[in-house]
């Protein structure tokens, strides 16, 4: 019988199986930053056990409240900040060199396909675009995976997602993974692997696979995941040219990480996405979801673009287009965060960031801070933003606000005219 990739992933991985279904795998990489690492490591060091199993397969950045904002996240900080450097952490970004951690570590190449990879935070599933096995932990996960290189889980079930057809001009991946979280529901995906295939995910890049991947955990899913192919390949190139002769080699190698055609699956979910309308939510869980046509006249205070989810190049780009030439409403304010420095200096060489300042955004530092209501971005009580993050719930970005989110096309658009709406890059077409 034939294995699903993350079934692959896991038998490559195998360390030992203590009981029942719960499987030991070993760790390529363990990812950190300044919110939820100290409080393993503080609790490492009350056990006297303030070790790593390896400096180097150790990432760590701080990114959520990042300059701190106040004594509480600076002393978070100091504490992330006097463990890499005790433990000669050498792949620390510190304040300057810092941005999302999901955008920057696969930006730097951390990320490759096959690989096992934990972070106490709830979107590692990002990962999985690279064809890797990517899984947000709790504290005492963390801990083990920081002492040891070790993590247990549940052995993966996979859904299968086919995307067919084409997706039509001005919509995008955020849409898309919208509109799929609306058809499974909140839990749909609890405890499973996603495993995102098709035409459709072939001739996306590597950022909206980012995209999708990253909202897999808003449906419950463990892990997004999708094939390597020779995107995956272009994408890392910079990070494993020493490693290969040349791309095709390295592709060939990657193909390993491919489900067997006769993988089983616990279930198969088809969907035709040629009529596709942009997405967005409305209530406050993140499978409360219709088009945006059907939101019109939605009053807007606030528009953010950035994120873990949508503050790539390719997402600026895109809302760049929209933007260019107009001002946001008089009544609207909007902010842009890109979510690493590169992705932040590429805007300015390629003048994205002149647009968006001309448009009249706020252009801030690389941070997760607004995305939940820690910084850069919070709503005051009744607001209501139009965001480009990927949680909706109440009072993520601030008590009592209210989040809508959409692509950052959408977003661009809706800064302009003040009110939800679609973007002109969607010609039209009914779900």
């Amino acid at each position: 019988m034939g294995k699903t990739i993350a079934e692959k992933i896991f038998n490559a991985h195998l360390i030992d199986q203590p009981f029942g279904e719960r499987h030991v795998l070993k760790l390529d990489a363990v990812f950190c930053h300044e919110i939820t690492t100290p409080i393993a490591i503080t609790d490492l060091e009350d056990r006297e056990k303030d070790q790593v199993f390896d400096s180097e397969k150790i990432k760590v950045v701080i990114d959520h409240v990042t300059p701190a904002k106040d004594t509480k996240t600076a002393i978070q900080g100091k504490i992330i900040r006097d463990w890499a450097r005790r433990h000669q952490i050498k792949d620390f970004f510190d304040i300057g060199r810092n941005g999302v951690c999901h955008a920057l570590f696969p930006e730097k190449g951390f990320v490759r396909p096959g690989y096992t990879i934990i972070m106490g935070d709830s979107h590692t599933c990002t990962h999985g675009a690279f064809g890797a096995f990517a899984a947000g932990v709790g504290t005492t996960d963390l801990e083990v995976g920081i002492l040891k290189g070790v993590c247990a889980f549940q052995y993966p079930k996979t859904i299968k997602i086919e995307l067919t057809g084409t997706l039509p001009a001005g919509v995008y991946a955020k849409d898309v993974i919208l509109f799929i979280i609306s058809q499974l529901g909140v839990n749909g995906a609890t405890d499973r692997v996603l495993e995102f295939t098709g035409p459709v995910i072939s001739e996306m890049s590597m950022e909206s696979r980012m995209t999708l991947c990253n909202m897999a955990i808003e449906a419950g899913g463990t892990c997004g995941i999708c094939y390597p192919d020779k995107k995956t390949v272009d994408y890392l190139w910079h990070s494993i040219n020493k490693d290969f002769e040349s791309k095709e080699a390295a592709l060939i190698e990657y193909k390993k990480w491919i489900s067997d055609s006769d993988a089983e699956y616990e279930q198969v979910l088809s969907f035709d996405i040629s009529s596709l309308e942009p997405m967005s939510t409305f209530g406050y869980k993140p499978d409360q979801v219709k088009p945006v046509s059907q939101m019109a006249d939605t009053r807007i205070d606030q528009i953010y673009i950035g994120s873990c989810t949508n503050g790539r190049y390719e997402d600026l780009e895109i809302a760049a287009s929209v933007l260019k030439g107009k001002k946001i409403h008089s009544e609207v304010r909007a902010i842009l965060s890109p979510a690493t420095p590169k992705i932040y200096a590429d805007a300015l060489k390629g003048g994205l960031i002149d647009i968006f300042i001309e448009s009249g955004f706020c252009v801030t530092n690389p941070t997760c801070g607004a995305c939940l209501g820690m910084s850069n971005g919070v709503l005051a009580p009744e607001e209501v933003c139009v965001s480009t993050t990927n949680r909706n719930f109440n009072g993520r970005m601030g008590k009592g606000g209210m989040v809508h989110l959409v692509s950052p096309a959408t977003a661009a658009h809706s800064a302009i005219t003040g009110k939800l709406t679609n973007s002109p890059l969607f010609k039209g077409g009914t779900l």
